[in-house]
């Protein structure tokens, strides 16, 4: 009998693992406001399964900015932001309810690899994770910095994988966890198998009607979500 298939299981961040109690909101506003001088309400926006640059690009653009001069202050934006974040995160990122002992066990299981796939900016994920001591969890991943576009940063989380486990992991080896509709379409033309969990912003009625490959109500679900991983 063949030995169960390595599984590659990526996870999002916010809404997934995390929740920052607006810090990051806030540094993205304050960022915006000192590097473009849009002083509009971010509040109105919804930031979930989008990537950084997507968000950037949404709010500026609807300001009246062109492409070309938002992408020419990019570097700048995020300079600021991460130095909000920065001060932000520390006592206001917290794990979501069941995450660390979900990842614990996917952690201590040989024939599973855990990653990230994430919107956010890398710097940015790290200071969020480590303002939790979650770094050590994820030593990869796929990030906005990667490509604006979400649909493309599975198979980056695949490539960093294959080199850093020499496992070449096929799309149905991947399993992309998250709790936004995004997090479930990038999945799907890669042929990964998506759980979606409503931990999140994203009402659970809107994540079912993107039919997900599994669907849980939270991260406790511990057993349930462990078997979703290891028998899709």
């Amino acid at each position: 009998m063949p030995p169960p298939p390595h599984r590659l299981v990526l996870f999002d961040i916010d809404g997934t693992l995390i929740t920052d109690d607006g810090a990051a909101r806030e540094a993205f506003a304050e960022g915006l406001a000192e590097v473009y001088g849009f002083r509009g309400d971010v509040r109105r926006y919804d930031f979930s399964g989008r990537t950084d640059p997507q968000i950037a690009g949404t709010i500026l653009r609807d300001a009246g900015w062109d492409d070309a001069g938002i992408e020419s202050r990019l570097p700048a934006l995020w300079d600021h932001y991460l130095a909000g974040l920065a001060r932000n995160a520390p006592g206001r990122v917290r794990a979501l309810a069941g995450v660390r002992a979900l990842l614990d066990a996917i952690v201590a299981d040989e024939r599973l690899t855990l990653a990230l796939l994430t919107g956010n900016i890398e710097p940015g994920a790290r200071l969020k994770l480590g303002a939790i001591a979650f770094n050590g969890y994820f030593p990869f991943g796929a990030f906005g910095s990667d490509s604006p576009r979400r649909e493309e940063l599975p198979p980056i989380a695949v490539k960093r994988a294959a080199a850093i486990t020499g496992v070449g992991f096929r799309g149905s080896d991947v399993v992309i966890i998250g709790d936004s509709i995004y997090d479930v379409r990038c999945g799907v033309p890669h042929g990964a198998t998506t759980i979606a969990i409503a931990s999140g912003k994203t009402p659970a009625s809107k994540l079912r009607a993107e039919n997900p490959d599994h669907f849980f109500d939270s991260a406790e679900e511990l057993d349930a979500i462990l078997l979703a991983i290891k028998k899709s």
